[in-house]
């Protein structure tokens, strides 16, 4: 299964719900797909989808998907791929009044750069998106969380 999640930034992301419409369309994705499909406006025809889900929808949703197309959102990212799902990556852009500006751009390139997800910069790229992600063995998110932490403590004990 393929689960598209869009935030819950209220922007809108019609431009990717209808891509993955279209790929649903012309049968170049089979499997089964689920939206999560925010504040956008557009409704989807060849596939399932909930404006908003609550913690624990969302969480079986991403347990069921064996891949993930996301938003460039750092949360959605990472909460994808702790759970071990291929991650595809589409940023919200400025010019499609998706955002304040293209900082999902900047994001998008670090976690590809990891090799922790399939960055896809247009949704007209997203039928390779999803081919390369099939094949790719991606790295593990390693959290650096306790290190901070523990670095954190360790100064305050100095004070």
């Amino acid at each position: 299964m393929i689960f598209v999640t869009v935030g819950s930034q209220k922007f809108q992301f019609n431009r990717l719900l209808e891509a993955i419409d279209s790929l649903c369309a012309e049968r170049r994705i089979e499997e089964e797909v689920f939206a999560q499909t925010g504040y956008s406006d557009y409704e989807p025809k060849h596939y399932t989808y909930r404006h908003f889900l609550n913690r624990q929808e969302f969480a079986q949703v991403t347990n069921r998907a064996d891949i993930v197309i996301t938003h460039g959102g750092t949360g959605s990212i990472i909460g994808a791929i702790k759970k071990g799902k291929k991650v595809i990556a589409i940023p919200r852009l400025a010019k499609y009044q998706e955002h304040v500006d293209d900082h999902q751009l900047q994001l998008l390139e670090q976690f590809a750069e990891m090799n922790l997800i399939q960055a896809c910069l247009e949704c007209d790229k997203l039928a390779n998106a999803i081919d390369e992600a099939r094949k790719k063995e991606f790295g593990s998110y390693i959290s650096k969380q306790e290190a901070i932490i523990g670095s954190i403590e360790r100064f305050i004990e100095t004070l």
